[in-house]
C-alpha cells in the first residue's frame, strides 16, 4: 500500500496570508524557557545534546592522546579512569539516547503526521527540564571528584569500594530515565490520536515507525534501569545487601538488571537512525522505498527481539550453558530484521536517480559503517569466539561502528537533510562534503585499527599497554584527530549557514512527506489549514516525482 500526502498548499491561509515562523513568533529568553511549541523544544534539545556531544568528543580526544604512548602521556591513571567513565556516560545518556528522539523527533513528528503539536505539550517541556536536571547531576561529578566506575556502574566496585561521585551520577541517570519515558509516552499517544485525515498507519513516513518502536522500548525498558540504579543507590547509601557478595548480595543480578535495559537501549539509539536513513535514501535517490511494510515491521521486530538478548553481554559471567546457547541463538535472530532493512535500502538505491548531496553521502557512509558494525557483532554473538574477544578493543570497535558509525552518522545526515526546514537557511554543500569525507576517513582510521588490536588481545579500559600495541594505538589516535577535524568543519558549516546562508525554499530536496509542504522554517502551528493526506510520501515513480 502506498503512503500518501497532500498536495494542498497547507501553508497558505484562505485569505492568502501566512503565519509567523516559530523562531520569530516570540522573542526573549522566557519565551523559549516556557514554550510548549514542539519545534522550539526540539531546537533546545538539539543545542543541549550537541553541547553534550562536544564534551564527550573532547573527552575522547584527550583519552586517545593519553593512549598515544604505552606509559603515562598526559594524565594519571585515576584521571584516565574518570575521563573514560564520563566519556561513556555523557555520550550514552546525554547524547546518543536523547538526541534523535529529543531533537529531530520533537521537531518533525507532529509535522510529519499533519498535527499542530504533540499530544501533551506541557509534558514535552517537562521532559526537557528533566533532561537538563539529570544532566546537571551527571556533570556535577566534574567538580565533586569525578567517577571512575565506567558507564556501566558495575557492582560491588560502584556500590561499596570507590569513593568517587557515584551517587550524583547514578541519580542523574535515574532522572534522565524519566525524561526518556515521558518523551516515548508522548510520541506514542501523538501518533495514535493526532494523525491528519487520510493518514493511516501504513501511510506514515517510515521514520515515524522507527520512532514508534523506539518509544515502546523506552517505556518498557527504562523503568528497569531506574529500579536498578535505585537499588545501587540504596546499597551504597545504606549498605543494604543487594548486589555486594560481602553483604549477602549477588553482583550477577546487577548485570542481569543493567543489561536488560542497556541492550534494548542500543535499539533506542539505533532504531531512530535507521528511520532517518529511510527518508534520506528515498528522497535523495528519488525512488519509492522498497518494501514499506517489511521495513516498518522490521523496526517493531528489532524492538521486541531486543528484549531477549541481554545475556550475550554475560557469556563470561558464569551463567548456565543452556542460557548462554539460547542468548547466542536469539542474538543471531536480530540479524534477520536488520538484514531486511539493509537489503531494502540497497534495493531502493538500485536504479535510483541518486543525488550525491551531503545527506546521501552520510546515508551511504551509514550503510558501510553499520554493515561492518553488524557483521562484527556476529563474532561477539558466537560463544567460543566471544570468550577470546570479551572485554577487548574488538568490542570497543564494534560498539563504536554501530553507535557512532550507525546512529551518529545517521543523525548528522538527518540534520543536514532537515537543516533548511529547521533554520530556514541553506548550507554550503562544499563544506558539508569535506566534513563528511573527513568524518568517514577519520572514523575508520580510529576504530578499524581497534578490531586488529582486540583480536590480538589488547584489553579495553587499560591505562598502560604492551609496547607491541603502540603503532596501532598511535594510528588510532591520529585517526581521532582527523575525525575531530571533520566534526569541527561540520560545526563551521552550520554556523556559516546561520550567518550568511541563502534562504531555504519550502522543499529544497523535492521530498513528498508533509514536512516539505510547509514553510522553511515552519509557522507556529505548522499548517494554516489541517492537511488532508491524498498522495504518497514515497511516490517518486508516479506523476508526483
Amino acid at each position: 500500500m502506498s503512503q500518501t500526502v497532500t498536495t494542498l498548499d497547507v501553508n497558505t491561509a484562505p485569505d492568502g496570508g501566512h503565519g509567523t515562523d516559530y523562531i520569530r513568533a516570540q522573542s526573549g529568553i522566557m519565551s523559549w524557557l516556557t514554550t510548549v511549541d514542539h519545534k522550539r523544544i526540539g531546537l533546545m534539545y538539539l543545542i543541549s545534546t550537541f553541547i553534550a556531544f562536544a564534551m564527550g568528543g573532547v573527552f575522547a580526544l584527550i583519552l586517545r592522546l593519553e593512549l598515544l604512548t604505552p606509559k603515562q602521556t598526559i594524565m594519571s591513571a585515576n584521571t584516565y579512569n574518570q575521563m573514560f567513565t564520563l566519556h561513556g556516560a555523557v555520550m550514552t545518556f546525554l547524547f546518543i539516547i536523547p538526541s534523535i528522539p529529543g531533537a529531530l523527533g520533537n521537531f518533525l513528528l507532529p509535522i510529519m503526521i499533519g498535527a499542530k503539536d504533540v499530544a501533551f505539550p506541557k509534558l514535552n517541556l517537562l521532559s526537557l527540564y528533566l533532561y537538563w536536571i539529570g544532566a546537571l547531576f551527571t556533570l556535577s561529578s566534574l567538580i565533586t571528584g569525578g567517577i571512575d566506575t565506567g558507564w556501566t556502574f558495575y557492582v560491588p566496585y560502584s556500590s561499596t569500594v570507590t569513593t568517587t561521585s557515584v551517587l550524583s551520577v547514578t541519580f542523574g541517570v535515574f532522572i534522565l530515565g524519566f525524561s526518556s519515558v515521558l518523551t516515548g509516552l508522548n510520541f506514542i499517544v501523538t501518533m495514535h490520536k493526532l494523525r491528519a485525515p487520510g493518514m493511516g498507519w501504513y501511510k506514515m513516513p517510515l521514520m515515524l515507525w522507527a520512532i514508534y518502536a523506539t518509544s515502546i522500548v523506552q517505556i518498557l525498558a527504562t523503568p528497569v534501569l531506574g529500579i536498578t540504579l535505585l537499588l545501587l543507590i540504596a546499597e551504597r547509601a545504606f549498605h543494604i545487601g543487594i548486589f555486594d557478595p560481602a553483604l549477602g548480595g549477588d553482583p550477577v543480578l546487577y548485570q542481569h538488571f543493567f543489561w536488560f535495559y542497556s541492550h534494548p537501549a542500543v535499539y533506542i539509539m539505533i532504531l531512530p537512525g535507521m528511520g532517518i536513513i529511510n527518508e534520506l535514501i528515498s528522497v535523495h535517490a528519488r525512488r519509492r522505498i522498497f518494501g514499506y511494510k517489511a521495513i516498518a515491521f522490521s523496526s517493531v521486530a528489532i524492538a521486541l527481539v531486543g528484549f531477549l538478548v541481554w545475556g550475550h553481554h554475560m557469556f563470561t559471567s558464569g551463567q548456565s550453558e543452556f542460557a548462554a546457547i539460547m542468548f547466542s541463538f536469539l542474538t543471531f535472530l536480530v540479524a534477520i530484521p536488520s538484514g531486511v532493512k539493509v537489503f531494502n535500502w540497497i534495493a531502493t538505491l538500485w536504479r535510483g536517480s541518486i543525488s550525491y548531496s551531503a545527506p546521501m553521502l552520510y546515508a551511504l557512509s551509514f550503510l558501510i559503517l553499520f554493515s561492518i558494525g553488524g557483521l562484527t557483532g556476529i563474532f561477539l554473538g558466537m560463544l567460543s569466539v566471544d570468550l577470546h574477544l570479551h572485554d577487548t578493543y574488538f568490542v570497543v570497535a564494534h560498539f563504536h561502528y554501530v553507535m557512532v558509525g550507525g546512529t551518529v552518522i545517521a543523525y548528522i545526515g538527518g540534520l543536514h537533510h532537515w537543516w533548511p526546514k529547521i533554520t530556514g537557511k541553506m548550507y554550503s554543500e562544499r563544506l558539508a562534503t569535506i566534513s563528511c569525507a573527513l568524518v568517514f576517513i577519520g572514523f575508520n582510521v580510529t576504530f578499524f585499527s581497534q578490531f586488529i588490536m582486540g583480536s590480538r588481545g589488547m584489553p579495553r579500559r587499560y591505562y598502560n599497554y604492551l609496547d607491541q600495541f603502540q603503532p596501532l594505538h598511535a594510528f588510532s589516535t591520529v585517526g581521532s584527530w582527523i575525525l575531530g577535524l571533520g566534526f569541527l568543519v561540520m560545526i563551521i558549516c552550520f554556523i556559516k549557514s546561520l550567518r550568511s546562508g541563502a534562504p531555504a525554499p519550502a522543499n529544497p530536496w523535492g521530498g513528498l512527506s508533509l514536512e516539505w509542504t510547509t514553510a522553511s522554517p515552519p509557522i507556529t502551528e505548522n499548517f494554516v489549514r489541517t492537511p488532508i493526506v491524498t498522495k504518497g510520501a514515497y511516490d517518486f515513480n508516479t506523476e508526483n516525482a
